[in-house]
Formats: structure tokens, C-alpha cells, sequence
């Protein structure tokens, strides 16, 4: 016989903010409702340590700091995600959660990607300091690019080879670089 049936108790960022310091599972907030997340895999690893590597002395010299997987996105007053990496170059000082990133990267994977390009990607693109969203699968060597300009969004894709675009650091990043180590 099945569970009875109870409230669904929703969460505001305070009450998600202090359950996620003690919990030992992380979870985003998704419109109040909690969902833990999964680990990862050595491939999404090594994708988001070579982005780090990379990625880094660029937001140094401009100022800007590189955040991966642990520090939280707040994207509204109920809403917040991990995502794999993300720069933030803006005042932005609160300790647990940043709010105005320049740059957000996912890692795609089977069990992510459609919340990725959907939910991530509609909700990310209302931040008013992103100027791009990138997409990186885990599975392959294909990187994925939203970027903001006056007109809208542009969507750009690298599959193979190539230099991807990194907006807000003003660089580009090799596939080579991005899968470096990794088996796809």
C-alpha cells in the first residue's frame, strides 16, 4: 500500500540556504522544491578541472573569479542551481551564492542535459549580467554556445576542433584544451 498522501512543503532561499550548509547531499531549488544531485562522472570531472586550468589566468588578469560546482546560482527568490562553472566578474559578495555570473558552463551528461538546455538555459538567459551560456558534453568533443547580443541570443556550435568562444574573458578555449585527458 502506497504512502498517504501529504502537503509539498516549499522552501524560501533562507530555509534552503541553512538546510543546504547542514545537509551532507547537495540539492538545488527549483521554485521552492528540493532536488539532490547526482555525482559526477571522470569525464565531466576532467572537463571542469581543464576549464578551471584554462579559464583562469584569463578572469585573474580581468579581475574576475572562476567559481566550479559547489557555490551556488541564485536565479530568483526560489531558484537555485550548481552549475558546473560559471565567472563572475560584478560586485557580487554574498559567501554562499552568487547572483550576476557573466559566463555559465554545464556539463552535459545523460542524466542532465535535458534539464540543461531547457530549464538552465530558459531561466540562465534571463540574468541580466550572462553574456553566455556554454554547453559541454561529456560524451563527445561538441561544445554548445548561447551568447547575448543587442538583437537577442546567438547560438554557436563547435564539434570536433575548433576554438570555442569565451565571452566576458574576451579568449577562446581549444577543444583540444577542453578534452584534454578525456575518453569521448
Amino acid at each position: 500500500m502506497g504512502e498517504a498522501a501529504r502537503p509539498l512543503e516549499l522552501l524560501d532561499a533562507e530555509a534552503y540556504l541553512a538546510m543546504e550548509e547542514r545537509s551532507p547531499v547537495r540539492h538545488e531549488l527549483l521554485e521552492g522544491v528540493l532536488y539532490p544531485m547526482a555525482g559526477a562522472t571522470e569525464a565531466h570531472n576532467l572537463i571542469v578541472g581543464n576549464l578551471f586550468y584554462h579559464l583562469r589566468p584569463h578572469a585573474r588578469a580581468k579581475g574576475c573569479r572562476l567559481f566550479v560546482s559547489d557555490m551556488k546560482l541564485k536565479v530568483s527568490s526560489r531558484t537555485f542551481y550548481y552549475p558546473d562553472l560559471m565567472v563572475v566578474c560584478a560586485e557580487d559578495p554574498h559567501p554562499l551564492y552568487k547572483e550576476r555570473p557573466c559566463l555559465v558552463v554545464e556539463v552535459l551528461s545523460e542524466n542532465t542535459e535535458a534539464i540543461d538546455r531547457r530549464e538552465k538555459l530558459w531561466r540562465y538567459r534571463e540574468l541580466p549580467s550572462l553574456q553566455g551560456y556554454l554547453l559541454v558534453d561529456s560524451r563527445e568533443r561538441r561544445v554548445e554556445g548561447y551568447f547575448r547580443q543587442e538583437e537577442g541570443w546567438l547560438y554557436r556550435l563547435w564539434e570536433g576542433e575548433g576554438v570555442a568562444e569565451v565571452p566576458c574573458l574576451g579568449v577562446g578555449i581549444s577543444l583540444e584544451a577542453i578534452y584534454e585527458g578525456v575518453e569521448v
